[in-house]
Parts: structure tokens; sequence; C-alpha cells
């Protein structure tokens, strides 16, 4: 567990999971939105992105959380060893969306890009989430589990699983 990918709907839990992560292995973390966005908020260059997401994806160890432009998921899925796939239920999803922002109107979101209106983030995710069935659907995790035979790849499908992830799965392997 050296190259770890935190992946999931939007609002599913992958940058407090991906934090966590961080803390426990002490494998450096680089939030997709970090590197997607400049600091008032507005998108990098895709150039700018792709040299970046690069740099990390050659560095030795890495957890990546986010799903950014489909070319860097598919590279990041290729170049990492540990899949973490975060697949909670849909209605759990706008749950944890709607919370961040009631949360976020009083306290910025922990990974939540500097200078991105939290409203406007909302909403986004909302219209995501809307649309993510397309894409996080079974076809994609059968996918997924069959391009993933010589790597971890761990599904997590509860708030319970989500919430216990990093004391019971990681910290028995360290």
């Amino acid at each position: 567990m050296k190259k770890i990918a935190v992946f999931g709907k939007p609002g599913s839990g992958k940058s407090t999971l991906s934090k966590n992560l961080a803390a426990a292995t002490a494998i450096p973390l680089h939030p997709l939105d970090s590197i997607e966005y400049k600091n008032n908020g507005d998108r990098v260059d895709r150039k700018t992105y792709d040299r970046e997401h690069e740099n990390i994806l050659a560095a030795d160890r890495w957890i990546i959380d986010g799903l950014g432009p489909m070319k860097s998921f598919k590279q990041r899925l290729e170049a990492a060893d540990t899949l973490v796939y975060i697949d909670l239920p849909y209605v759990v999803s706008y749950w944890l969306v709607t919370k961040r922002l009631l949360k976020g109107l009083l306290v910025k979101p922990e990974g939540w890009p500097a200078g991105c209106s939290i409203i406007k983030g909302t909403f986004t995710s909302y219209k995501v989430l809307k649309r993510c069935p397309q894409f996080w659907n079974d076809d994609f995790l059968d996918q997924l589990t069959a391009t993933s035979t010589h790597k971890s790849l761990i599904v997590i499908r509860s708030i319970s699983e989500l919430n216990s992830f990093v004391k019971e799965q990681v910290k028995s392997k360290l």
C-alpha cells in the first residue's frame, strides 16, 4: 500500500477517509481539487493539471482522492497499487453533500478548494450525482474488478465501513 487512489461519488467521504489514511500511513496526500483549482476557485489550465498529476504519479508513495478528468482517472487506476472505491447508496451521498453545505456555511469543509463557493460547489455536486448512475454502476465495478487483478481493491458500501476503514484495515496491516 504505497500508491492509493480513493474515488467515488460526490459527498461520499473521500476527503475525510484520505486525510485519515494519510495520517495513519504517513503517505503524502494529494486531493485532486488542490491541483485542479487555483486559490481563487478557478480551474487551472489542463496542461498545468496534467503536468502536476503526472508528477504525483511518478512519486514512490501517494494518496490521491477524487476523480478529475477521465484520462487522469484511468492513469491513476493503472499506477495505483491500492484502489479504494467508496460506493455509498445515492441517498447517503445526497445527504452527505447537503450536510457538507450546511456545515460549510459556517466553516470551510475539509479538503474544499480555497476560493471555491460552497453553494456553487454543492449545486455542481447535485448535478454530478444526478448523472452518476451512468458511470458509477455495476458495469463500472465489474470493469474495475477485472482490470485490478494485481492490485488491492477495497469497496466501501456503508458509513460504518467508511468510518472503520482506517482503523480496521490499515492499522492492522502496519
